[in-house]
């Protein structure tokens, strides 16, 4: 089921957010400040991150950056500075959509249905969107719909120790070390370039969110069923 980060400091708007989010049949939960942005975030990748500008303890155009360099959701800026600079940082900090707070609460669900739609994460497509498999003797990773995606070598090694942690998460050190070469050690910035290409390929040749998520701080997770991939 979709999942839904509120993030706003005010607390009965943040309320009625929740509440009606949670009657349109998302799991919704909704934080007061940046440090609790901070700890939901690690515990669980939102689909849709719903975030204000103004919180105590910072800024949500910094949160939105932070999310969008580690994840792929839906970003949903919801603040009262309506002018139009405020708006173009907005979009430029990673925000899908920008909308100030006296939008109806109806509104607000049809921006979120509308993301969820661009970006394939409605939760609504089936089994099938975990029927991925690997097939590491021809570097290959195939889509539900039955298309190859080419992988380059260190590609397939990155895989190989995702998929061998049996769809537990796959701790960044050991990611690291599969994918590091010899007089050419990988760092965490190569790691995540690394997934961010790999992610660039596998959507733009299957038309599919690529089955790889990224565990803030831990490591990244094999999002398909383990026994639903091959691996000989």
């Amino acid at each position: 089921m979709t999942y839904i980060l509120v993030v706003e400091d005010e607390p009965s708007l943040r309320a009625d957010l929740v509440d009606y989010l949670t009657i349109c049949g998302y799991i919704a939960v909704g934080v007061g400040s940046a440090g609790s942005f901070a700890t939901e975030f690690a515990a669980r990748e939102p689909d849709v991150l719903i975030l204000d500008i103004g919180l105590p303890d910072g800024n949500g155009l910094d949160l939105a950056r932070q999310a969008r360099a580690r994840s792929d959701c839906g970003i949903l800026m919801l603040t009262a500075h309506s002018e139009s600079e405020m708006r173009i940082e907005g979009l430029d900090s990673g925000a899908d959509a920008y909308l100030v707070k006296h939008t109806s609460l109806s509104e607000i669900a049809a921006t979120v249905r509308s993301l969820l739609r661009r970006l394939d994460r409605s939760g609504h497509s089936g089994s099938n969107e975990h029927n991925w498999r690997f097939d590491p003797s021809d570097w290959l990773l195939i889509a539900p719909n039955e298309t190859s995606v080419p992988l380059t070598a260190t590609e397939v090694t990155f895989m190989t120790a995702l998929i061998a942690a049996k769809g537990n998460i796959c701790p960044r050190d050991t990611l690291l070390q599969a994918v590091s070469r010899p007089g050419a050690p990988a760092n965490e910035r190569n790691l995540d370039a690394i997934v961010r290409r790999l992610r660039r390929k596998v959507e733009s040749a299957t038309g599919s969110k690529a089955p790889i998520r990224m565990v803030y701080g831990r490591g990244y997770l094999f999002t398909a069923r383990p026994d639903e991939t091959e691996q000989d």
